[in-house]
């Protein structure tokens, strides 16, 4: 029987550049309140959300993503052709196929990498991560790249009052390669499909096909309505809240880590209040910078991790080896969290 040769990658992994695209057009609330019964105060106290970015019809997919992931390329001081894979993580590229990731990868002169989506929605980035380190200790890839990018403008509902203040625009980009020690930590990642009800797409593409107006949702013109992310809020506040605090622990833990030794913490920014309660469960101490984006950048989804804490470490409220947690949580629903040293 013949015996397969091993693997020859690095021992570790490490995030070796970050980089992010957030639209040129900033939305504040008064133009979300156009379409529903609200108010700013209201939006701000159940969100903490003041504006997001929407793209325009330029600021596709492909073109957000190649922003990002060419400072991300940059910053890490490599070049291009170095990339061995390019994963991105979207819900909002509507193509069927081919994936996106072979465009962008085209695009930023990668040349022949493996090149493949995922769809995790808000846990997609941490899902991307993942595999990016499996690679580079497995030596399928001496680098790679993970982009998490979203357009949810075009699948959100400006007439639903529980959904349409929430969702902006962007795309986030990490290089991950090889390190002398241990720069990605375990993840602690998993799926709840029985709550899968919860946050989802409000008909599928199939059925929008169709166009049956006594079946599918119609607009205040009688009008067939795109299909949409619509949510039960409560529910996944309290899912959140509650069980992704317990998440975020298992990651501290996996890493041989306490909250003390941490310097960031960079969660999925869905929600102030979620923030806010998942760091008082966690009892991170005064001196953990933590990141709070979603105010002027909205619920990103698959995006938000690396948005945020590309905008930490350009504000210079996070540096060069610190040492952050990350968890990402949402549609599925799944979640994953890991603890990362910063580039």
């Amino acid at each position: 029987m013949a015996k397969i040769k091993p693997s020859q990658g690095s021992p570790y992994a490490r995030i070796m550049g970050v980089g992010g695209y957030r639209p040129t057009r900033v939305v504040p609330n008064e133009v979300i309140l156009e379409k529903i019964d609200s108010s700013d105060e209201w939006i701000r106290s159940r969100s903490g959300i003041a504006t997001r970015h929407w793209a325009s019809p330029e600021e596709t997919v492909a073109a957000m993503s190649v922003e990002a992931a060419g400072k991300a390329i940059a910053n890490a001081g490599i070049r291009p052709e170095q990339i061995g894979a390019v994963i991105v993580s979207t819900v909002s590229h509507f193509r069927q196929t081919p994936a996106i990731a072979t465009e962008i990868a085209d695009k930023l002169g990668t040349g022949r990498p493996a090149a493949f989506d995922i769809s995790a929605g808000c846990a997609g980035f941490g899902y991307g991560l993942t595999l990016a380190k499996g690679m580079i200790v497995d030596g399928s890839a001496e680098y790679a790249l993970v982009i998490g990018v979203e357009r949810l403008s075009d699948l959100t509902d400006l007439e639903d009052r529980k959904t349409a203040f929430l969702f902006g625009d962007g795309a986030g980009a990490v290089v991950v390669g090889p390190a002398k020690e241990p720069g990605i930590g375990p993840s602690v990642w998993g799926s709840e499909g029985d709550k899968a009800e919860t946050i989802k797409q409000t008909v599928g593409w199939d059925e929008y096909r169709i166009g049956d107006v006594s079946k599918l949702p119609v607009n205040t013109d009688g009008e067939v309505k795109f299909p949409a992310i619509t949510q039960e809020g409560q529910a996944v506040f309290r899912w959140a809240v509650f069980e992704m605090a317990k998440v975020a622990q298992q990651a501290l833990d996996a890493a041989g880590i306490s909250a003390d030794d941490l310097d960031v913490f960079i969660p999925h920014q869905a929600n102030m209040r979620i923030i806010d309660s998942m760091v008082k469960t966690l009892k991170l101490p005064e001196h953990v910078t933590v990141a709070r984006d979603v105010e002027t950048t909205g619920n990103t989804s698959a995006a938000s991790i690396p948005l945020a804490m590309e905008r930490l470490l350009a504000t210079g409220e996070a540096k060069s080896g610190d040492t952050a947690l990350v968890i990402g949580f949402g549609a599925g629903l799944v979640y994953a969290a890991t603890v990362v040293t910063l580039p």
